[in-house]
């Protein structure tokens, strides 16, 4: 073989191997969207297996949450914990939020919250029991929050 067909050859291979290259980055494009119709009839994932509970929840609860300093946030358990937090407008009050994401739905059910409150007196920091309506107003706005979340994230139909 002469150094001329050596040559010719290994262009030859050369370009195969561009366009198969070429042919694998691209044959995949209508998958995230490039025009393919049935891409808009899937609906948003319920579920993020990666972190463990529901990415909607985790990631409204953060943000619902996030004027608190946070003490603990496991995504695999689905648990955040706050800590203390001073009330502004009475600094002999102060409150807390534990919450537990409970299952892989975007439901009510699937989100369990505990508001503790204490008050300063004479003695120090005294448990009372938390404002009226506290833990729901809470879980109420991290639902919302997941929801407006997920519907940003929702092909159009």
């Amino acid at each position: 073989m002469t150094v001329y067909e050596n040559k010719k050859n290994m262009t030859a291979k050369s370009a195969k191997a561009m366009i198969l290259g070429i042919a694998l980055t691209t044959g995949g494009c209508g998958i995230f969207g490039g025009g393919d119709d049935s891409v808009q009839n899937i609906e948003a994932a319920e579920e993020v297996f990666q972190i463990g509970v529901n990415a909607y929840l985790w990631r409204a609860t953060l943000d619902t949450l996030s004027f608190m300093p946070l003490n603990k946030a496991d995504h695999s358990g689905g648990v955040i914990l706050t800590e203390w937090k001073v009330n502004p407008g009475n600094s002999n009050e102060r409150t807390k939020v534990d919450i537990v994401v409970l299952g892989s739905k975007l439901t009510a059910d699937s989100i369990k919250v505990v508001v503790h409150r204490q008050l300063n007196n004479a003695s120090g920091w005294s448990d009372e029991p938390p404002r009226p309506g506290a833990a729901i107003n809470i879980r109420n706005a991290i639902l919302m929050q997941a929801r407006l979340l997920r519907r940003g994230n929702a092909p159009i139909k």
